[in-house]
């Protein structure tokens, strides 16, 4: 996506220990460092991303770790002079997953009452149907709709660029099925469509790697939101992950379903199909000047703004 980025790899006894991916992100909030799903974090990395903020005039470096939410590992960042971020750096510093080794009929059995018996109406209706692309020309047609439910919902959604980019990365083996297919192809990744009554109303992106089924974006028309599309189009992302031999299906962000964050209600379709929640450190900053407390002033602006 046109950002400066740098791979590093502590090795120890001829085995990698660490691997980490660090971005440069250059935004109007301010000039950072990016380290996403690092699973350990050690003076000999950090003393080496701070070497490459003063050189590249970054303020700060921001960590969202995979690593438990817990009282030891939260004190590995304290130690190091890391504080907790105002804004998250992605949906991962809490997600609900499923696990898909049950057959199918006891992943139903194990759903909320409501959620199998919105499936099951959903099946049996002639209007309804789910179909499948890994073209990244169909990008657009998601997009579109993602537009309409951002406008609705007053957000940002992500560029088209960002969608096509990720959908042509994880399909670059297989670019053969075409939209309304029935086969996704042997690539990683999937559109799933929505229709009723001939017309895209719901869509996701699912992302299928490492044995886990990532249900990373979707987009639901507001006017159809008393149509089950959504718990059908879900259902059959969950079908297709299991096909392929995933172990988990990963629907992303979770919040407090009770709470009055904007997840809320998201939330709590996702909890309808079975799971559990995981939570990870919260996404970590480490000032390096002190222009660091401007885009903290921003964000915790934002964040307001937002309702988060």
């Amino acid at each position: 996506m046109g950002h400066k980025i740098w791979r590093f790899g502590v090795y120890n006894d001829g085995g990698p220990t660490s691997i980490i991916l660090v971005v440069k992100v250059t935004a109007r909030r301010g000039t950072f460092l990016l380290v996403q799903h690092n699973l350990s974090l050690s003076e000999i990395i950090l003393n080496k991303l701070k070497e490459i903020a003063k050189e590249e005039d970054c303020a700060f470096i921001r960590m969202a770790p995979l690593l438990a939410r817990n009282e030891e590992n939260k004190k590995i960042f304290q130690k190091m002079g890391f504080g907790v971020s105002p804004m998250h750096a992605n949906a991962y510093e809490a997600t609900w997953k499923l696990d898909l080794a049950p057959s199918e009929e006891e992943l139903l059995k194990n759903m909320r009452k409501s959620t199998r018996y919105l499936i099951h109406q959903a099946e049996k209706n002639s209007d309804l149907t789910i179909i499948k692309s890994n073209q990244v020309a169909d990008v657009e047609l998601y997009q579109k709709l993602n537009l309409k439910v951002a406008k609705h919902q007053r957000f940002t959604p992500f560029p088209s660029a960002s969608v096509k980019n990720e959908l042509d990365i994880f399909n670059k083996p297989a670019r053969n099925a075409s939209l309304y297919s029935d086969a996704g192809g042997d690539g990683q990744a999937l559109l799933f469509f929505g229709k009723y009554k001939e017309e895209v109303v719901a869509s996701a992106l699912v992302i299928f790697w490492s044995g886990i089924g990532f249900y990373h974006q979707s987009a639901l028309d507001p006017k159809y939101h008393k149509v089950p599309i959504a718990y059908l189009l879900q259902w059959e992302a969950i079908k297709e992950a299991k096909k392929r031999g995933c172990k988990l299906y990963d629907f992303w962000g979770y919040v407090d379903p009770k709470s009055r964050h904007p997840w809320a209600g998201p939330t709590l379709f996702k909890m309808g199909f079975g799971g559990k929640a995981y939570e990870y450190v919260r996404t970590q900053d480490l000032p390096l000047s002190k222009k660091y407390w401007l885009t903290y002033g921003f964000e915790v602006l934002r964040k307001i703004k937002r309702g988060l």
